[in-house]
């Protein structure tokens, strides 16, 4: 369907992925100008339902595309992005537009220079419609803050859509764009991709600038976990948009020599009857092609417990010094206020990831042994993932209802050792994910599975996601 052209202008336009749109543009079957105001309208539509738009240039974009059509009647298309429109993560600067991280004190803030990615999608001849919901500071795997409100999954508004870059899943997955630009420190590519159905990718540590994120990571042990990179409708339109914005080119590589590793079910952390059934089915099917299996990769037992103490490297001092514009005093303040009010000025979701971060913070001499471990896993995983892929889950489940992903994952019990080992892997050891929705659960809310390799492996991982995405569930659109 996402291939050809099928009925009405409209409905043709709202169903292609960014690949057949390309195609259409270089065709003349649509001007720019019609795809994205088929866009705009879509977003003005579903926003009052799902909250994922949080600012638009929508008069910008319609005299962009009004320009792009000028040059298309005498030129070619410079790439095969050009006129594609897209929305962007609120944390991703763009010229002209707020990055707030959610904060009240900041709704005002106009960035003044795009980050990396943006400069290059832009040369390409991208057009950025809007900007998306985030939690406050993208410190959360759920997208709400004071600023602008909760952000509401397209397929049961009273489930949560995931977080960090969950205004971008919620959008894509109701139609709202072609494609969108998210970033992931702990899933959050991956969770709003998997509680909302729609395909993403998470690049490998050093394949794509993080320049003018915000907030920035303040040191190499969180720099290596950080990744910006594409979410939308078809792995082919991952594998068009990265490679437009990683630093280097993607490798040719042949499917037939890899073994592909599938993680067991019946691990320490939890995981639903139908996801089980999932891995099972697509061992089933894989195993008629390749070489597979059902194992425990190296370096995974420890992985949550590395990722909070890297993510608690430096106690969140700047993010603490951000939320509170450098009031140290109102963290407490923030806390008691929402304790006994149930209104402060920052969310408590943000207040208490705070609180734990400084609980976990680790010392000095704990920090040298993670770097050590880090050296030893990184050697060990080159050599390992050479030629493997692996198949994790992302979450025990699908969407749940409204806070109580934040309430599984954020507990001075240490709950995050239960629920973040199978996203945490890939942002320890800065390993590319790709997101494929492959079914719904029992409530009927996507289910998808993450295919993880190492660095140079994107091709193997873009390969298996399409064959993949095409035997199970891939993109659906929610209509709302």
């Amino acid at each position: 369907m996402m291939g050809t052209v099928i009925s009405s202008n409209k409905e043709d336009i709202l169903n292609l992925d960014v690949t057949a749109i390309s195609h259409a543009i270089k065709e003349r079957q649509f001007s720019v100008l019609e795809i994205v105001s088929v866009y705009i309208e879509k977003q003005k539509q579903i926003n009052p339902i799902i909250n994922a738009v949080v600012e638009n240039r929508y008069v910008e974009a319609l005299q962009q595309a009004k320009e792009l059509d000028m040059f298309l009647k005498n030129n070619e298309p410079l790439s095969p992005l050009f006129g594609v429109p897209i929305s962007v993560k609120e944390s991703i600067h763009v010229k002209g537009m707020k990055t707030t991280g959610g904060l009240e004190h900041r709704k005002d803030l106009i960035s003044r220079k795009d980050a990396v990615v943006i400069s290059k999608l832009q040369e390409a001849g991208m057009i950025i419609l809007s900007k998306t919901n985030t939690p406050a500071l993208c410190f959360c795997q759920e997208t709400d803050n004071r600023l602008y409100g909760r952000t509401n999954n397209p397929w049961d508004i009273n489930r949560t859509c995931g977080g960090s870059s969950g205004g971008e899943g919620a959008l894509l997955a109701a139609g709202g764009a072609l494609a969108g630009i998210g970033s992931d420190i702990g899933g959050s590519i991956r969770f709003p991709s998997h509680f909302n159905g729609v395909i993403g990718f998470k690049p490998g540590f050093k394949q794509v600038s993080a320049h003018g994120h915000f907030p920035a990571v303040t040191n190499d042990i969180q720099n290596r976990m950080l990744s910006i990179g594409p979410m939308g409708k078809s792995v082919r339109d991952m594998e068009l948009i990265y490679s437009s914005i990683s630093e280097n080119e993607i490798d040719d590589c042949s499917l037939k020599n890899f073994k592909i590793e599938i993680l067991p079910s019946n691990m320490e952390q939890p995981l639903n009857e139908v996801t089980k059934r999932l891995l099972d089915d697509i061992e089933k099917v894989l195993t008629r092609s390749f070489s597979t299996f059902r194992r425990i990769p190296p370096m995974y037992h420890n992985c949550a417990t590395l990722w909070q103490e890297m993510l608690s490297s430096n106690g969140s001092e700047l993010i603490e010094k951000t939320a509170f514009n450098n009031d140290r005093s109102f963290l407490l303040k923030s806390f008691l206020k929402e304790k006994l009010t149930q209104r402060s000025k920052i969310h408590p979701y943000l207040s208490k990831a705070i609180f734990g971060a400084k609980l976990f913070k680790p010392s000095i001499s704990r920090i040298r042994e993670m770097e050590e471990t880090i050296l030893q896993g990184d050697k060990i995983l080159g050599a390992y993932l050479q030629n493997r892929l692996l198949i994790f889950p992302i979450y025990h489940t699908g969407a749940l209802e409204h806070g109580k992903v934040y309430r599984q994952i954020f507990s001075i019990r240490r709950t995050f050792l239960t629920y973040m080992p199978y996203v945490a892997y890939a942002n320890v050891w800065g390993l590319p994910a790709l997101t494929v929705p492959v079914g719904n659960d029992e409530n009927n809310m996507p289910i998808a599975v993450q295919i993880i390799s190492k660095s140079g492996n994107e091709d193997a991982i873009f390969r298996l996601g399409k064959m993949l995405e095409k035997k199970y569930r891939g993109y659906k659109r929610c209509e709302l």
